[in-house]
């Protein structure tokens, strides 16, 4: 069954309200006030969930901690995932410092960059490796993700480094466009792209 990619995306946003009702206490919820919550239609959510099985009751909802476990199962995020931040730039500094990342389901492993300056030192706790011994402590951590916040020129050449050390799944803060194998999966996230569309908008009212 091909699973829409916009069903996967709505799938985390449910995750993450879901993590927070259920610090909240919140023990049930029906798809009407989750649909609320998340800005989204209750038929929508019930849809995205019916591509996985059969989830709450018809007059009562979805408990919240059962449909969260099952969209953490769905999502891979029950075991957790490995995560390393490639560029200890001032965004890599900020990520890496970013708590929900652990709340959610990502551990951040360790961190790299090619700076001498950096090499050695440690941020929020992680030891910064040279991305030279990428391959050897991605293997001894078990990373699975990698967090790219590298300049455009090199990320390129870092994206060829960690994709032949065996990671499948990027996510790229460059502003450029990564030749990848066919089963590696790149996630580009463009900030000042994002701001021209806002601007765009604005310039419009």
């Amino acid at each position: 069954m091909n699973i829409p990619e916009r069903t996967i995306e709505r799938l985390s946003i449910y995750y993450r309200h879901l993590y927070y009702l259920a610090q909240q206490g919140t023990f049930n919820i029906s798809s009407r006030s989750l649909a609320s919550i998340v800005g989204e239609k209750p038929e929508t959510i019930r849809k995205d969930l019916s591509y996985f099985g059969s989830f709450g009751k018809t007059g009562s909802g979805y408990v919240v901690n059962d449909l969260k476990r099952e969209i953490a199962k769905i999502l891979g995020l029950e075991q957790g995932r490995r995560v390393a931040i490639v560029g200890m730039g001032n965004l890599g500094l900020a990520l890496v410092g970013y708590k929900g990342f652990e709340m959610l389901g990502f551990k951040i492993a360790a961190v790299f960059d090619n700076s001498l300056n950096k090499i050695g030192k440690k941020y929020r706790g992680r030891l910064c490796h040279n991305i030279a011994d990428f391959s050897r402590i991605a293997r001894q951590e078990g990373i699975e993700m990698v967090i790219l916040t590298v300049p455009t020129e090199a990320a390129q050449e870092i994206t060829k480094l960690v994709t032949g050390s065996g990671i499948k799944a990027l996510l790229n803060f460059a502003p450029v466009h990564l030749n990848v194998p066919k089963d590696v999966r790149v996630t580009n996230v463009d900030l000042a792209t994002a701001l021209k569309s806002l601007s765009f908008f604005v310039s419009r009212r």
